[in-house]
């Protein structure tokens, strides 16, 4: 394990998903939020409108940054010029938090814009290991690893995911990102018991919490099948999620994700107000 500096902490509150169409419904006042999060991706570029309105967010509100482009669980070595510029978006805007998925999305130069499954083996938790460190060495900063949505078993894999998640986390010192949705989509999908996964994960590497939507489809077999879609509220069975790992592990830094079909801005932050309310509840069930 390396040794790398944490990131500063994100408030123990709700944030969301920051969409340029919400800024200037946003700077109008100060929001009942407690921090925003941006896709790195997005924030590349030199300069212009993107860089200014984000500038204008670090200046009022914590920051939490979320890749989608690494390719963590790639077999092959991470873009080093892709790296290099995430490093200086890191610099630049010193946020309190830095995540990215535990999933692959490019191979020999082609980026699929997709964030897709690896299997669970010795092998690929090393390599998964490698390239933590070289993100957290480059960065000089800790990473935080969020759990995959699952839609089919992989049949070549030997670890379950929540101990191939700890172990990774053990190894380098990565935080984890504990995606409630994710859960519900993946055990859901999968037959497996969301409850029974939560039972088993190590809450003491958890660092962030992400909330988002899903929508119902059904697969070829005429099934029920969930889509990890980032297009709707987050359902009931995850609220439920929610709270319950709220309740047994306290308040944390939870994010709404609403990513497609953007809504207005008032119905996202009554999303993150929802989730408010419960991390309030267990501050004050705490304190009795």
């Amino acid at each position: 394990m390396l040794n790398v500096p944490k990131a500063s902490k994100l408030p123990a509150r709700a944030g969301v998903g920051f969409k340029p169409v919400h800024f200037r419904t946003i700077l109008v006042e100060p929001q009942p939020i407690g921090f925003f999060e941006v896709h790195a991706e997005n924030y590349m570029g030199a300069g212009g409108p993107p860089h200014a309105q984000l500038a204008a967010l670090r200046q009022r509100y914590a920051l939490s940054l979320h890749g989608v482009g690494l390719s963590i669980g790639s077999m092959q070595p991470l873009d080093r010029d892709h790296l290099a510029r995430l490093r200086s978006l890191c610099d630049r805007y010193e946020p309190e938090s830095f995540s990215e998925h535990l999933a692959w999305s490019s191979h020999d130069g082609v980026y699929f814009n997709d964030l897709l499954p690896l299997p669970y083996t010795p092998q690929t938790l090393a390599r998964v290991a490698e390239h933590i460190d070289t993100v957290q060495t480059t960065l000089r900063r800790q990473m935080l690893l969020e759990n995959p949505s699952t839609y089919v078993d992989i049949a070549e894999s030997t670890i379950p995911e929540v101990e191939f998640l700890a172990e990774v986390s053990r190894r380098t010192g990565c935080g984890l990102l504990l995606d409630i949705n994710n859960v519900f989509v993946s055990c859901t999908n999968l037959g497996t018991s969301p409850q029974d996964y939560l039972d088993e994960f190590p809450f003491e590497r958890v660092e962030e919490i992400h909330l988002g939507g899903h929508y119902l489809d059904i697969d070829d077999a005429g099934a029920p099948l969930l889509i990890d879609a980032h297009a709707a509220p987050v359902a009931q069975p995850v609220w439920e999620l929610y709270a319950c790992v709220i309740a047994r592990i306290g308040p944390i830094a939870t994010v709404i994700e609403w990513d497609n079909d953007i809504p207005d801005w008032s119905m996202l932050r009554a999303e993150a107000t929802a989730a408010e309310r419960i991390l309030a509840e267990a501050s004050r069930a705490s304190a009795t």
